[in-house]
C-alpha cells in the first residue's frame, strides 16, 4: 500500500472583517468551510484556487497571496491532505452560477461568528488559516513555482 497525500487549495476572501465561506454537505450534515478542493491534472495551485472559489461560491477572484501550507490527517479516514491556502480578491459576483454538488451555499461570516460555529467546521484549518491571516501571513505568489 502506498502513501500519497492529498494536494488541495483553499481561499480566503475577506471583505470588512468577514470571510467568505462555503456550507456544504459532507457525511451527511452541513459543515463550513473555506472555498477548496483538490488540485486538478495540468492545473496550477493558483488556478486550482480561483477555479474551485468561483465553482464553489460563484465569485470570480484574483490570488493575491500565500498564507500557508499546511498538512492535515483526517480522523474520519486517516487520509492526509496538504493544503495550500491562498488570500483573494473578490471581483465579481454571479448570483446565478450553478453551485457544485454538494454545496449548500456561500456565506459571509466573521471570526467571531465562525468561532460560534465551531461544531460546524470541516476541520480546524478553517481557523488556523483565518488566524495565519490575521496575524499578518502573506508570502508572495512567486513562491509557488510552476512545473518546467
Amino acid at each position: 500500500m502506498t502513501w500519497q497525500p492529498h494536494i488541495t487549495v483553499a481561499t480566503l476572501v475577506e471583505d470588512n472583517g468577514r470571510f467568505l465561506m462555503v456550507e456544504e454537505l459532507k457525511g451527511g450534515r452541513a459543515v463550513l468551510n473555506q472555498p477548496a478542493g483538490h488540485l486538478d491534472t495540468h492545473e496550477t495551485l493558483i488556478e486550482a484556487a480561483v477555479r474551485e472559489t468561483l465553482e464553489e461560491t460563484g465569485w470570480d477572484v484574483e490570488a493575491t497571496s500565500l498564507v500557508g501550507i499546511y498538512l492535515y490527517t483526517a480522523p474520519s479516514n486517516g487520509v492526509t491532505y496538504q493544503r495550500v491556502c491562498f488570500t483573494a480578491k473578490a471581483l465579481k459576483h454571479h448570483p446565478d452560477y450553478q453551485l457544485d454538488e454538494g454545496i449548500i451555499r456561500a456565506r459571509w461570516l466573521t471570526r467571531d461568528e465562525l468561532m460560534a460555529l465551531r461544531d460546524s467546521w470541516r476541520s480546524e484549518l478553517i481557523i488556523r488559516c483565518i488566524d495565519d491571516y490575521l496575524a499578518g501571513q502573506r508570502h508572495s505568489l512567486e513562491l509557488i513555482r510552476p512545473s518546467l
